[in-house]
């Protein structure tokens, strides 16, 4: 079985690295992906925000060399989860990245 998504994309905004409860380091972030045809009745190419969620190590990588704007591509797999909400059980979907190649890295604004 196989559970693989590659996606690359820029980064919507800074990252912000995050400690839990129990020590581990995570942050999520947001890829801006443009799709690779463009839509039918704008001839516009349309882009997809998908939100990455990225642990230990790769979090710290990560928040310390990239800044909104910044180009990567992210092998991740996808993790499913059931939630209740008001008492009903929603189904949710979460990218989890697993390995980030930085393509292009924005530099601080000084």
């Amino acid at each position: 079985m196989l559970n693989s998504v590659i996606l690359v994309g820029r980064t919507v905004e800074d990252l912000k690295l995050v400690t839990t409860e129990s020590g581990m380091k995570t942050t999520r972030m947001v890829l801006a992906c443009q799709r690779g045809f463009k839509n039918q009745d704008t001839g516009e190419y349309e882009t997809d925000f998908i939100p990455v969620q990225l642990w230990q190590m790769t979090a710290e990588m990560v928040c310390q060399n990239c800044r909104k704007g910044s180009t990567l591509a992210v092998k991740a797999r996808l993790v499913t989860r059931t939630i209740e909400h008001e008492g009903l059980k929603i189904k949710t979907v979460e990218v989890v990245g697993e390995r980030v190649i930085f393509i292009n890295l924005k530099k601080d604004q000084a």
